[in-house]
């Protein structure tokens, strides 16, 4: 499908300067464009890029000011960063869905499976689930008993979500990541460790995004809580008892421990540590291998 230079102006709520009959079809990075694609520049580093790139189209921030003329069509908006962020999502969201049972999935009996929903072949749906409208569960997933995962939910290949945990709407789980293994609890006795039984859930509400082989564990009693708009990267651990607040980012190989409570808004660089039994207030910015234990 094809936009004009126009037509994503308005819908950007940008200016454009050049051909506004200009078409794109496709993405492409500002260094690597070509023509039918449309780019962004947000970054000053990639100015440069401007003046060369093949790219038929370039969202481009409103003050930047060029040196040089540029072949491309341009559009100036406030954010390039954000419009190409919506631009995407648009361009995500008219692909097909997927829907429909697989033969070779296995849905059991007692597990409710709204209508539009896709469960993928070797997929595995407990007793007692609930699978909500328009959600999508790839091959070699498994949803354990008692489990409610709300609309459109996607869930893809090799996620395991254990007994009695929640996930909102519009969860993403990628490849891989486990929601509600056991908390790492035992405690010590005269002949070894003693595992304290975890028999609490994890709760995932809407809108999070969690990467591939990530953990969220159970709690001991009560439950983890992931909160609203939360995206955690790949390889993030989340312990037992912790409640992450609306809208926390965390990049890849960030370690909580367990019962420590992070606030809203709140950013942390790669390989980040968080001792246990701690509170983190809202809008904290912790840099790459940042340590706080306490």
């Amino acid at each position: 499908m094809e936009f004009t230079a126009g037509q994503i102006a308005q819908f950007v709520q940008g200016r454009v300067e050049g051909d506004e009959n200009a078409t794109v079809n496709t993405f492409a990075k500002i260094e690597e464009g070509k023509e039918g694609a449309i780019s962004f520049l947000s970054n000053p580093k990639y100015t440069h890029f401007v003046y060369d790139t093949k790219s038929s189209i370039v969202l481009i921030d409103e003050n930047v000011e060029l040196e040089h003329p540029v072949s491309a069509t341009l559009i100036r908006v406030k954010n390039a960063y954000e419009c190409v962020a919506k631009l995407l999502q648009m361009y995500e969201s008219m692909k097909p869905k997927k829907t429909g049972i697989d033969p070779l999935a296995f849905v059991s009996p007692k597990a409710k499976v709204a209508e539009g929903v896709y469960v993928g072949a070797f997929a595995y749906i407990s007793d007692g689930a609930e699978v909500g409208e328009g959600s999508q569960i790839y091959p070699h997933a498994y949803i354990g008993e008692g489990v409610k995962v709300g609309k459109n939910a996607l869930i893809y290949p090799n996620v395991t979500v254990y007994h009695g945990c929640k996930l909102g709407d519009n969860v993403t789980l990628h490849a891989g990541c486990v929601i509600g293994a056991d908390g790492f609890g035992f405690a010590p006795g005269p002949e070894g460790y003693d595992k304290i039984p975890q028999i609490g859930i994890v709760t995932i509400e809407d809108n999070v995004e969690i990467g591939a082989n990530t953990c969220v564990d159970r709690s001991t009693m009560g439950s983890t809580y992931v909160r609203k708009g939360v995206k955690l990267d790949n390889l993030v651990q989340i312990a037992h008892n912790t409640d992450i607040g609306a809208n926390t980012v965390m990049s890849s190989q960030v370690g909580i421990a367990g019962s420590t409570k992070v606030g809203q808004w709140c950013m942390f660089g790669g390989q980040v540590g968080i001792a246990g039994h701690i509170t983190i207030g809202d809008k904290v910015f912790l840099g790459a291998q940042s340590g706080v234990p306490g």
